[in-house]
């Protein structure tokens, strides 16, 4: 069996209907071992417009990475060898590439520890595979969103330039995921204000419902990134029993 399976072409399915112009050159990567979950989703995201390469392992897929070169990965948790976790801080070592991890484990810490590794959203098995294409669609638009009428504006010593998706801290871009760069991008637009986890979580992650530790988490990501001190942030602070707020002094 091959573990790494590759679109040849630009072809799309004739079904994909009014998502194909959107997403016909956007690829992405699945990262799984077990068949009938790669090619489940591979038919639906296929159908949605998607350029779509499989790997049923973990060092096929890191090798995929670098000839691909996918827009978003759809990492399961749960690979033999080198596990989903350890792949997923690889590839944020080097990249800031959309991911999209999959688990089987339902427990709040184990989709925290995905989250910490770098993945942008999680999705947990069984899921449906019309979820899925409507999580990929979600964070790719996230990633690929223009966002014209906004001028590029400086804020104390930040810089955002929301249609290049690029922040600058005293003239130095700050690498940031996707997931990162919306909540610090909305922070910025909104100083001084203070917003409570579900407000962030509608308002950057557009989900009514989900797991509040997801903000936290990507919180804490954020502040390692900006903050000279992240276990006294001084920038982005705790409002306790209320939310958080940008902070910039007077």
């Amino acid at each position: 069996m091959t573990a790494f399976v590759s679109d040849a072409s630009n072809a799309t399915d004739p079904d994909a209907g009014g998502q194909e112009a959107e997403f016909a050159d956007r690829r992405v990567l699945i990262i799984d071992d077990d068949a009938t979950v790669r090619e489940v989703a591979a038919t639906y995201l296929r159908k949605a417009g998607f350029l779509v390469d499989t790997a049923s392992d973990s060092f096929s897929g890191l090798e995929a990475i670098q000839s691909v070169r996918p827009d978003l990965i759809v990492l399961d948790r749960m690979l033999p060898g080198i596990d989903g976790i350890e792949v997923c801080k690889r590839i944020r070592s080097e990249s800031s590439t959309s991911i999209i991890m999959l688990t089987a484990l339902g427990a709040s810490e184990n989709r925290i520890e995905g989250l910490e590794a770098g993945a942008d959203d999680y999705l947990s098995k069984p899921f449906s595979p019309r979820e899925l294409v409507l999580r990929v669609q979600s964070v790719l638009r996230r990633s690929l969103e223009q966002f014209s009428p906004e001028a590029p504006f400086a804020l104390g010593p930040f810089w955002l330039d929301s249609s290049a998706r690029i922040v600058q801290r005293d003239g130095v871009e700050l690498e940031l995921s996707i997931r990162e760069f919306d909540l610090f991008a909305f922070f910025l637009k909104h100083p001084r204000q203070t917003f409570d986890r579900p407000t962030l979580l509608r308002a950057v992650w557009g989900w009514e419902h989900g797991d509040l530790s997801t903000v936290t988490v990507t919180m804490r990501r954020l502040r390692e990134k900006i903050e000279q001190d992240p276990a006294h942030p001084v920038l982005l602070v705790t409002v306790w029993g209320v939310g958080y707020r940008l902070d910039l002094g007077k």
